[in-house]
């Protein structure tokens, strides 16, 4: 028992300690970037799993000689307690990306992942593809108001093989022909030859997708369908929340 107590007092430290993070580091993006986000993502209702994330933070900058940084930290309450239990589990991803030229739509990227556990931390460089800034592409993507990106994570260093490689696509859609407040959102992480247990799939995804409609002006409601393959039961969730966005 004094373990486990132990161990959420440190998972409630590493809370107020990425959140202080997050908010400190806003505010020197906000000094030195050319424009970004801070959004408070709160989960009060999750369908199937109930030690799935319940807060996630986002944070996203342009910054200066065309790098730009975006972070994403979940939160996870315990498996016997309600959704907004304590906080026992975290995630956080790390992304440092550089564009290779003023009008390319391609950018350098690292990313480095941290979560609770020993030995599951990654570390990826990788390259970046924003096919809604590609010329040939662009007209189409205005058209539909979509943006997407591909970003190909080729090179791996952390305790798994080198030649894990994951591919990321990233999307939101718009639309202003129903109203300026609702979008749609997400991603799907698609990785490939990870050492796995035989019950898992050869190719496992992660994805997410959330629906937004603003109330206000910071204020939104939201819902999200999740996928986690790397769950080997309740593969699927949906959760649904408020938004707290902050653009500057």
């Amino acid at each position: 028992m004094s373990r486990l107590f132990r161990k959420q007092k440190h998972i409630r430290i590493a809370f107020f300690f990425l959140l202080c993070c997050s908010i400190c580091s806003t505010v020197q993006a906000g000094k030195n970037s050319q424009g970004g986000f801070l959004d408070f993502n709160l989960y009060p209702y999750l369908s199937d799993v109930d030690n799935d994330n319940v807060l996630t933070i986002n944070i996203a900058a342009k910054l200066n000689n065309r790098f730009s940084y975006f972070s994403l930290t979940n939160f996870g309450s315990q498996s016997d307690q309600s959704e907004l239990g304590d906080l026992n589990t975290f995630y956080t991803e790390q992304n440092i990306r550089w564009k290779t030229a003023d009008k390319s739509p391609f950018d350098l990227t690292l990313q480095m992942n941290f979560r609770t556990g020993e030995d599951n931390d990654r570390h990826r460089f990788g390259v970046r593809w924003r096919l809604n800034d590609t010329e040939i592409f662009s007209s189409i993507f205005k058209r539909i108001h979509m943006s997407y990106s591909i970003n190909l994570h080729a090179i791996q260093f952390d305790s798994e093989d080198a030649d894990v490689v994951q591919l990321e696509h990233v999307f939101k859609l718009k639309f202003p022909y129903l109203t300026d407040r609702l979008y749609l959102a997400g991603f799907i992480d698609h990785t490939f030859n990870q050492d796995l247990p035989a019950n898992f799939p050869d190719s496992p995804i992660v994805g997410e997708v959330q629906l937004g409609l603003q109330l206000i002006e910071n204020l939104f409601v939201i819902t999200e369908y999740r996928v986690n393959e790397y769950r080997r039961s309740d593969v699927n969730n949906l959760a649904a929340g408020i938004q707290y966005k902050i653009i500057w």
